[in-house]
Formats: structure tokens, sequence, C-alpha cells
């Protein structure tokens, strides 16, 4: 196994990193939590046209036929940027789920158009009293002829309100009523009997509330057969997980960063703080939690970009730095003082990123069951 980034990929880190300065050199996000989209749409065209949002489709659908740790080489630097916006809703779980489930014919139509930026996507997973599990999703598409009808709510589904497509995991139920098995269905966001209603949350992100009032959609709305999702979906959710991961690396690193650049320019009693024993113990931990965090998750990341099993590394990475990187943005508090909270300080975004996408996926405590379970304990 070797972590090391290839010369490629550090070019494109070089050219992410120079992209974010250029393009957004005060945090976005600062500008972006009271627009009513969150979305910056210039920007996400410049994206599409660097060939981000297609990195890992392959050449044959328009993309840049890259791996996924070419895709966590851009994810990093955007959780260094704290950017807002439908990347990960889009060009991660949208395009994953095109590639993992979806027919030929889908994947000639649908991945141009994401690589392209013409299409934002959703993913539309949790039901009310139903975490990231997929086993126990009760929103039901009746087969009705050729014709599906869905019914149910969907919880936190991020960038529903600028998605031009939301896809939907649901139960398919037959006209004696019989379940057929969880199906993934492309469902037009502007379809008559969808409900999107947005809600404020702790990292300006936005998520919503979608409500499938009985909606209509047709056999080609299938994404891939149905009633076989299972399996793709288990695997988009894990490459989910990694990719949060990576975005809180990124987060982490900066939090560091910041703590250490301030200890050594603080001055009190007449010396830089980073001269105290409990600063210096703050930081050292700090150092530790981010390289654990960067092992752990680009393990993960090279496994899947291997093409090998990863369940097991994502759930030790999701589990691990969904911890950590709280522990780290808490520890760069401490080490600044007032001054971080408040809101001029950019400090408190990253807290928020890292503790919103703690819980994205499943927390800590839902990861470290996965991991259990694989040990067979």
């Amino acid at each position: 196994m070797n972590l090391d980034f290839s010369e490629e990929q550090r070019i494109l880190r070089k050219s992410a990193k120079d992209f974010f300065t250029r393009e957004s050199p005060e945090l976005l996000i600062r500008d972006m939590r009271e627009h009513e989209t969150g979305h910056d749409v210039e920007l996400w065209g410049k994206m599409a046209a660097l060939g981000w949002l297609g990195v890992i489709v392959p050449e044959e659908y328009g993309g840049t036929g890259g791996t996924f740790m070419d895709l966590a080489v851009i994810l990093e630097t955007m959780g260094e940027a704290c950017l807002p916006g439908p990347f990960l809703s889009t060009a991660v779980l949208g395009a994953n789920a095109i590639l993992l489930a979806g027919t030929e014919d889908q994947k000639k139509t649908l991945l141009p158009q994401i690589s392209e930026g013409r299409q934002v996507f959703a993913l539309a997973l949790s039901d009310p009293g139903n975490w990231y599990e997929y086993e126990n999703i009760k929103t039901l598409a009746k087969q009705d002829g050729s014709e599906y009808a869905i019914e149910g709510v969907k919880h936190f589904v991020e960038n529903a309100h600028v998605a031009d497509k939301i896809i939907c995991a649901a139960q398919v139920e037959d006209k004696s009523g019989r379940k057929r098995g969880l199906t993934l269905f492309l469902v037009d966001a502007d379809s008559p009997g969808v409900e999107i209603r947005p809600f404020r949350t702790l990292a300006y992100e936005r998520h919503c509330q979608v409500v499938f009032h009985g909606v209509r959609v047709g056999e080609n709305a299938v994404l891939g057969t149905a009633g076989n999702a299972g399996p793709a979906l288990e695997t988009l959710l894990e490459r989910a997980a990694v990719a949060k991961c990576v975005e809180m690396l990124g987060a982490a690193q900066v939090s560091l960063d910041l703590a250490v650049a301030y200890a050594k320019e603080r001055v009190q009693f007449g010396r830089p703080i980073g001269s105290f024993q409990a600063v210096q113990h703050h930081l050292a931990n700090m150092a530790v939690d981010v390289d654990s965090i960067r092992y752990l998750t680009y393990q993960a990341a090279w496994r899947i970009s291997e093409g090998l099993s990863a369940g097991t590394e994502a759930a030790m990475a999701k589990a691990f730095t969904s911890e950590a990187a709280a522990r780290v943005t808490r520890f760069t508090h401490q080490v600044h003082g007032a001054i971080a909270f408040c809101d001029e300080h950019n400090l408190h975004f990253y807290y928020r990123k890292v503790k919103a996408s703690g819980l994205a996926f499943g927390d800590s405590e839902y990861h470290l069951e996965k991991v259990a379970r694989s040990l067979g304990l």
C-alpha cells in the first residue's frame, strides 16, 4: 500500500489550492450562509471547466477517468476552504450511484451531464426514524402498470433545493402488496408531487426535507434494475463516509495550522504562548490526531481506488475522524482563546463543518458497530 501522492496528484492538489485561494480568498461560506441557495453558480461552472465534477467518471462517459484518490485530493482542499455547494451530492453521491447501479444507457446519458456541470444531483435516503441504514427504508414505490407511484418522506437531503434530479431510495411494492426489494429512482426535482422544504443547519449546509406525494415515474426512472439496489447503495455509503472523512481532514489540518501559527505569535507574560508546556501538549495531541485521520482516511480511499473491499476501513476512518476532527477544532479554540469565538474569526466555520460532517452518513457509534460486526464481535 502506497499512500504517497503521485506527481499528477501533487499537481492537482496545488492547482486546487491555488484555485480556491484565487476564487475565494475569504471563506466563501461566510457570504453563502445567508444566500438563498448557498450555491455559487459561477464557481460551479469553473470547477466543471477544470474537469473536477467528472474526476471519477470514465473518459468514455465524458469524465477525466481519475481514481477515488484523485477525488480525495480535491475534497481535502475543499475541506480546507470550507467550500459550500453541491459538489459532494453531485460529483460523489450522484456520479457513484450511477456508476454503481446505472445501466449502460443511463451512464452514457447522465454522467456527461454531471461532468459538464449541467445537472445537480441529490440523494434522498433517510426516512423519519431511520438513520443511514438502508435496510429499514419505508418509502414505498407502488407499481401501477408500467409506472411507479412514490410515497414517503426523506430527511437530510442535501442540496435538494438546487437539484435537477433526486435519487430516491424506496421499497418497490407490486399490485399484490408484495415487496420486491430496495430500488433507486431518478426523480426530476420539479415533478408534480415533489415538495422540498429547506431548513437551516449548524454548518450552514443546505439540507432539505423532501416529501413525495404519490410522485409518478416511469420504468426508465429506475436506476439499474428494480429490487437490486442494496449492494450498490452499501458501496455508495462507504464511499460517501470516506469522502466526508477527507473533507474533515482538510478542516482539521487548517485548524492545526491556525493553532500553531497563533501559538508562535501570541505573547503572554513576555513569552509566546507556544513556549508553555500546556499549549505544547495540546498542539502535540492535535498533530497526532490529524496524522491519524490522514492515515486512516487515505488507507480507505486507496483501497477504493484499487477496487478492493473497503467496508471495514471506511468504518474505521469515519468512527475515528468524526471524533478526532471535532477534538482538533475544539483544542484550536482553546489555544486561541476568546478571539476564536467571535464571528469575525474563521475558526467557527471549521468547527461547525466537522461537527456536522461527523454525523453525516453515520456517526462514530454507528461506524464502531460496523467495525465490531466485521471483526465478528
